[in-house]
C-alpha cells in the first residue's frame, strides 16, 4: 500500500539482524511482559497476524510512537518490533521447510517417471521409443483432437437412442453440510455452500434426462436439535422443475431422491473435519441401501436381474473416500469431483506462514483429506473438474496424478500397447450447470414504464436502494462471503480511490447473512470491520450498500436489479476454482469483471462477456469497472455475448456430457451375477451353468435355520434337508419353497454331471453364513497370541457355537498354508471356521464342503470370484518388478546386511509378500505408497506382523473390504458381526474398527505394532470412532471377561 514503505524497510532491518540480535534485550522484553509493563492491544496483534489492513498497523505504530511516557512508549515499540520479527522469522522458516519438501518431491517424481518410462519402453518400436515424456503433451493433444466430441448433440442423440431402454441408476454422494431440495440454507456455515446447491441441482437434472431411471443423492441424516427437522427425513424426492407429472409417467420409484443415512453422533451436527471416523459406518449402510434398491429396480426395469448403479459419484474428499470403498465392494465404476482440493488448501495455508503443517493438520485434518483424495485417484475411472486450471495446477500436486504420464498412458491405450500395470483416471472438464428456464433477463428497451412490477416490489430491492443517495446510477455488484480470499477489501479500496468511478456508479456488497458482527467468526468479522472502516475512510456513505440479510430465493432479483441499472458483476477473488456466480450474472444479462486466476478464465473464453483482471492490482480493478460502466457499446456487446452463449452452461448441457462419459465406462457388477450371454437364446426351462444357478439362487435366498446340529463339517445334503410341509410355519412358507427350488436345481445339476466342488462349497457357504445369529471375526494381529485368544472366545460361546448360532472367521496377514499350520497346532479343525481371510485381505478361503482336498493339497477352497472382484487395476508382474527394485535400493543403502527380501513362498497371484529383518530401517508405509502412486501403480501396501512382513495387495482388497464382500455375496448381516482386535495392529487397523459391526478391543494385545503407525501422515486417533456404543474394550483373562464384554454390546451368549 502506498505510504507504507516504512513497513518493508523496517522488517528488512530487523531480519538483517538475524541471530545476532541482542539476547539480553530480548530477555528484558520478555521480563517486562511478565511484569505487565506493556500490553499491546488485542486488535493490533490480530491485525499483525492476519495482515488484512496495513493502515491499522501504521495507525498503531504512530499511536505507540506518540505516547507521552518515554518508558511505556519504548516498551510498546520494543514489543511491536519483537512480534513483527518473530512472525516474519516463522514465515521464513515455514517457507524454507516447504521449499525443501517441494525440491525433494520433485526429485522423487523425476526418478519415478524415469523408471516408469524405462519399463514402458521395453515393448515399443524404435520410433515409439522417441516419445519421451517431455514430448508427449503435443502428441497427446493431437490424439485428443482426433477423437469425436462426446458432448456434441449428435453423440448425445446417438447415445440416447442406444441406451434409452437401459434405465440407468446413478448414485451421487455428498456427506457434509445440510442438504435438502428446497429453501437450501446456503451460507449457514462453511459446510453448507456452493457444493450443496451443485449436487442437488445435478441430481435433479440427471433425474430428468432420457435413459436415467433413478438418481439417489446419499448424504448424512442429521437429527440435531439445532437444525431443521427436514434433515431428519430419511428420503426426500426432488421434484423436477416445471415437470410435475414426469414421476408418474416414468414409474413409482423413478426420479431423483435425497437419501439420508444416519452415521456418526446421532444428536449432533458436526463439521466435515470430524466426520472421518464415521465414514466406514456410512459405507456399510449405503451399501445396504444400494443393494436393496438394485433388487427393487429389478422388479421395475431389470426383468428380474438386479440393476446396479451405472456409476457411484463422490463429491469432495469425504464422499470420494466413501465412493471408493463402495465401488470396490459392489464392483461398479466410480466418478469423482473434488470441488476443493486438500493439497491446494494446504499450500495456501503454508504460504500465509502463520501455521506449520502439524498445526494445520490438527485444525483441518488436512492429511486425512489428502489421503482420501489420493485413494480417489487410485479408484476413479473419471475425475470431473470445472476448469483446466484445476487439472494443471491443483491435481498435479498429487502423487497419484501427473498430466504428462497420463498423456503417455492415454497414447499407449490408443495404440493398443501395454501400460505395464499402470493406470491413471481420465480427467474431464465439465463446467457446472444452472437452471435457466425460470430466468428472464430484463428487457432494457421497453423503458421504465413496462418494468416487471413483481420484481420491482421485491423486498430486497428496497433493502438495497435505501443505502443509495442516487439509486439511478449503475450498480457494481459483488456477491461473496466476507472471507479474506474473496478480496472484497481491495474492491472497496479500488472503488473508494477512483473518483470517476464513484461519481458514475454505486457499489453493492452481498456478504451473506448476519445478525450481529460480534457473533460472526473472527475471520469474517475482521474482513467486515475492515470494509466498514474503508467506507468511513473514503466517505462512501450513500454510495455503498451492504444489507445484513437476504434469502436465497432473492438472489435472482438482486441480479435483475443490477442488470436493469446497466451495472456490472465483479468477482475479485484471489483465486476462484470455478465461479458459478459469474454464470448466474451472465444469465441475467450482466457483464462481468473477474479474476484471471482459476475458473473465470474458462468461463470468459466461452461467454466473452467482460474483462479479466489481476486481483492484486487495485488500479486494474478500478479501470476495468470504469471501462464497462462508461462505455455503453462495450457494455451492450458483453451483455449480448453472455445471453447468446449462456445455454452452454445449462444443466441439460452438463448432463449430456456427463452421461456421454458414463457411456464410455465398462459396465461392471458383482462377478458372480454377470449374466452369461451365451445362454440368452436358450429356452427358459433349459439348464444354465450350474455354478451360476447355485450362486444366483443362494444370493437371493433369505434362509434362517433356527437351531442346528453339532457339525464337524458341512454336508450339502444335510444343509438342504427340507422340513416336512406340515411342520413349516406360515411365516417360513416362502423360505421353504425357495429351499425346495434350490434343492431341485442342485439335484438337476448333479444329474447332468455339472455340479463341481466349487459349486457345492458356494451353496453350503451361503446357507451356513445366513443361518448364523452372530459371526465372530478374529482379527487380532498379535500372531503368537492368536491361538490363546481363539480358545478363550470359542469356550466362552461353546453352547451357541455347537448349536450353529455363532460362526467364526479368522482374518490375518498369513497365507493359507501358514493358517492351516496355525490352526492345526492349536487343535482346531478347518470346519471350525466359516471363512479364512488371508494375506491381509488379498484372498478368501472356505473349508471344503467335500472330503476332497483342493489343488493346494489343503482342505480349503479359494473364492475365485473374490479374486476377480478385487483384481481392479492390479499391476501384476510389473508391480512386482517395481517392488523388487525398491527392495534392492533399500538393501543397497545397508550393504553389510539384508534389510528386506522377497518372500516367494508367502506370495500369491494377488499378494506380493516380503520379509523384513529390521523394521526400523524401512521407510514409513506412506513413503512406499507415494513411490508406487507416482509411477501410477495402484495397490494397497500393508506393514504387518509388527513390521516383520510387508504385504502388497490389490488397491480395493483389504480385510474390512473382505468383510463387506461377504455381505454382498452371501448376505451376512454386518450388524451382527463382532470383530475382535488388539489395541493396535497392522497398518490397515483403522478399517477394522469402524463400521456398523461391533468391535471388541482386547487390552494388552497388539501394542507391539504401535511403532508401525509412528510414520503416519495423520494420527490414528483422527480416524477412530470415539465414544461409540458399538466399540468396547475388554480384558480377557478368562471366559467370563469375554461374556461380559459381549453383554455390553447386547449379545448374550452361552
Amino acid at each position: 500500500m502506498a505510504g507504507n514503505d516504512w513497513i518493508n524497510s523496517y522488517l528488512e532491518a530487523i531480519l538483517d539482524v538475524g541471530p545476532g540480535i541482542d539476547r539480553d534485550k530480548v530477555k528484558s522484553s520478555l521480563l517486562l511482559r511478565e511484569r505487565g509493563r506493556f500490553n499491546p492491544t488485542r486488535f493490533f496483534v490480530e491485525e499483525v497476524i492476519t495482515g488484512f489492513d496495513e493502515t491499522d498497523l501504521h495507525r498503531s505504530w504512530i499511536r505507540a510512537a506518540s505516547m507521552g511516557g518515554t518508558e511505556e512508549r519504548n516498551t510498546r515499540m520494543e514489543n511491536m518490533s519483537w512480534r513483527i520479527w518473530n512472525l516474519a522469522r516463522k514465515k521464513k522458516q515455514v517457507e524454507a521447510d516447504e521449499a525443501r519438501y517441494r525440491a525433494r518431491r520433485r526429485l522423487e517424481r523425476e526418478k519415478a517417471h524415469r523408471e516408469a518410462a524405462a519399463d514402458m519402453s521395453e515393448d515399443l518400436s524404435e520410433g515409439e521409443k522417441g516419445d519421451a515424456l517431455g514430448e508427449l503433451p503435443a502428441r497427446a493433444d493431437s490424439i485428443r483432437g482426433r477423437l469425436p466430441r462426446v458432448n456434441s448433440i449428435d453423440a448425445m442423440e446417438n447415445w440416447v437412442r442406444q441406451h434409452k431402454e437401459k434405465k440407468l441408476y446413478i448414485v451421487l454422494i455428498s456427506l457434509h453440510g445440510l442438504i435438502r431440495g428446497e429453501n437450501m440454507e446456503l451460507g449457514r456455515d462453511s459446510d453448507t455452500g456452493g457444493q450443496v446447491k451443485y449436487v442437488v441441482e445435478l441430481a435433479r437434472a440427471l433425474g430428468m434426462m432420457p435413459g436415467v431411471y433413478r438418481v439417489d443423492l446419499l448424504t448424512r441424516q442429521v437429527s440435531a436439535p439445532d437444525v431443521d427437522r427436514s434433515y431428519r427425513e430419511p428420503i426426500e424426492m426432488l421434484n423436477p422443475r416445471g415437470s410435475d407429472n414426469s414421476h408418474q409417467e416414468r414409474g413409482g420409484c423413478s426420479g431423483a431422491y435425497i437419501v439420508r443415512i444416519p452415521f456418526g453422533p446421532k444428536d449432533k451436527y458436526i463439521p466435515k473435519e470430524r466426520l472421518w471416523p464415521y465414514i466406514p459406518e456410512f459405507v456399510d449402510d449405503a451399501m445396504k441401501h444400494i443393494i436393496q434398491m438394485s433388487k427393487v429396480l429389478s422388479e421395475h426395469v431389470g426383468v428380474g436381474e438386479p440393476v446396479w448403479p451405472a456409476a457411484i459419484h463422490g463429491h469432495y474428499a469425504d464422499a470420494g473416500d466413501s465412493a471408493a470403498l463402495l465401488s470396490g465392494s459392489l464392483n461398479v465404476p466410480m466418478i469423482f469431483t473434488g470441488h476443493s482440493l486438500g493439497r491446494d488448501k494446504l499450500d495456501q495455508l503454508l504460504k500465509q506462514g502463520r501455521h506449520s503443517r502439524e498445526e494445520i493438520n490438527a485444525t483441518y485434518k488436512i492429511m486425512r483429506r489428502i489421503e482420501a483424495e489420493d485413494l480417489t485417484l487410485d479408484v476413479s475411472e473419471i475425475v470431473i473438474t470445472s476448469t483446466r486450471q484445476e487439472i494443471e495446477e491443483q491435481w498435479r500436486l498429487y502423487d497419484g496424478f501427473d498430466p504428462v504420464l497420463e498423456s503417455k498412458l492415454r497414447a499407449r491405450m490408443k495404440r493398443g500397447v501395454s501400460c505395464h500395470g499402470r493406470f491413471m483416471p481420465r480427467m474431464v472438464v465439465i463446467p457446472p450447470g444452472m437452471e435457466l428456464n425460470h430466468i428472464v433477463p430484463p428487457d432494457l428497451d421497453e423503458g421504465e414504464k413496462n418494468e416487471d412490477k413483481s420484481a420491482h416490489d421485491s423486498p430486497i430491492w428496497s433493502e438495497i436502494m435505501r443505502f443509495f443517495s442516487n439509486p439511478r446510477k449503475p450498480m457494481i455488484l459483488a456477491l461473496a462471503r466476507p472471507d479474506p480470499k474473496k478480496n472484497l477489501t481491495t474492491l472497496v479500496k479500488a472503488f473508494g480511490e477512483c473518483r470517476p468511478l464513484r461519481e458514475l456508479a454505486n457499489l453493492t456488497l452481498i456478504m451473506g447473512n448476519r445478525d450481529d458482527i460480534e457473533e460472526m467468526s473472527t475471520t469474517n468479522a475482521s474482513v467486515l470491520f475492515s470494509i466498514l472502516r474503508l467506507i468511513d475512510k473514503y466517505d462512501l456513505y450513500g454510495q455503498v450498500a451492504y444489507p445484513k440479510h437476504h434469502k436465497q430465493s432473492e438472489v435472482p432479483d438482486i441480479y435483475r436489479l443490477a442488470a436493469r441499472s446497466k451495472g456490472v458483476f465483479i468477482n475479485p477473488a484471489f483465486i476462484e476454482p470455478f465461479g458459478l456466480t459469474l454464470i448466474e450474472a451472465a444469465a441475467h444479462g450482466l457483464p462481468i469483471v473477474a479474476t484471471k486466476n482459476g475458473g473465470p478464465v474458462d468461463i470468459h473464453r466461452v461467454l466473452d462477456n467482460g474483462l479479466l483482471i489481476d486481483p492484486h492490482d487495485q488500479q486494474a480493478i478500478a479501470d476495468a469497472l470504469f471501462k464497462l460502466v462508461s462505455d455503453k457499446q462495450l457494455w451492450a456487446k458483453c451483455r449480448q455475448n453472455g445471453l447468446k452463449n449462456i445455454h452452454l452452461f445449462s444443466w441439460p448441457e452438463h448432463c449430456k456430457t456427463y452421461l456421454a462419459r458414463i457411456a464410455t465406462l465398462r459396465p461392471k457388477q458383482p462377478k458372480w451375477q454377470q449374466s452369461d450371454a451365451e445362454d440368452e437364446g436358450s429356452e427358459s426351462d433349459s439348464p444354465r451353468d450350474s455354478s451360476q444357478d447355485v450362486n444366483d439362487l443362494s444370493l437371493d435366498l433369505k434362509i434362517s435355520l433356527d437351531g442346528g446340529k453339532t457339525e464337524e463339517s458341512v454336508n450339502l445334503d444335510n444343509a438342504l434337508d427340507i422340513p416336512k410341509q406340515n411342520t413349516v410355519s406360515g411365516k417360513s412358507k416362502r423360505e421353504h419353497a425357495a429351499l425346495t427350488s434350490l434343492k431341485n436345481v442342485v439335484d438337476s445339476t448333479r444329474k447332468v454331471g455339472t455340479m463341481n466342488k466349487e459349486d457345492i462349497n458356494a451353496l453350503s457357504k451361503s446357507l451356513s453364513l445366513r443361518r448364523r445369529k452372530y459371526v465372530f471375526l478374529i482379527a487380532c494381529d498379535d500372531i503368537p497370541e492368536i491361538l490363546g485368544i481363539l480358545n478363550k472366545i470359542m469356550k466362552a460361546v461353546l453352547k451357541d457355537r455347537n448349536a450353529g448360532m455363532i460362526g467364526f472367521i479368522l482374518s490375518t496377514s498369513l497365507t493359507i498354508t501358514e493358517i492351516n499350520s496355525l490352526i492345526a497346532s492349536g487343535n482346531f479343525k478347518p470346519s471350525d471356521f466359516d471363512v479364512l481371510i488371508c494375506n491381509s485381505g488379498g484372498e478368501l478361503y472356505y473349508p471344503s464342503a467335500t472330503s476332497e482336498k483342493s489343488s493346494t493339497g489343503l482342505p480349503f477352497v479359494v473364492d475365485s470370484h473374490y479374486q476377480s472382484h478385487t483384481d481392479y487395476r492390479w499391476g501384476g508382474e510389473d508391480l512386482r518388478k517395481t517392488l523388487v527394485r525398491w527392495v534392492s535400493s533399500i538393501n543397497d543403502k545397508r550393504k553389510e546386511e539384508l534389510v528386506i527380501s522377497e518372500d516367494e513362498a508367502g506370495s500369491t497371484a494377488h499378494c506380493y509378500a516380503f520379509k523384513v529383518k529390521d523394521p526400523t530401517l524401512l521407510p514409513p508405509v506412506r513413503e512406499l505408497r507415494k513411490l508406487l502412486r507416482i509411477q501410477a501403480l495402484r495397490c494397497n501396501v500393508i506393514y504387518c506382523q509388527n513390521g516383520t512382513r510387508l504385504n502388497v495387495i490389490p488397491v480395493l482388497a483389504s480385510r474390512c473390504q473382505a468383510l463387506r464382500y461377504l455381505y454382498v455375496r452371501w448376505g451376512m448381516d454386518l450388524s451382527n458381526a463382532v470383530v475382535f482386535v488388539g489395541e493396535c495392529g497392522d497398518t490397515d487397523y483403522e478399517g477394522l474398527v469402524g463400521g456398523i459391526h461391533k468391535t471388541v478391543i482386547l487390552k494388552g494385545y497388539g501394542n507391539g505394532a504401535r511403532k508401525l503407525h509412528d510414520g503416519r501422515s495423520y494420527p490414528l486417533e483422527d480416524v477412530l470412532p470415539q465414544e461409540s456404543a458399538s466399540v468396547v474394550q475388554a480384558e480377557i483373562k478368562d471366559i467370563d471377561d469375554i461374556r461380559a464384554s459381549l453383554k455390553k454390546l447386547g449379545i448374550i451368549c452361552q
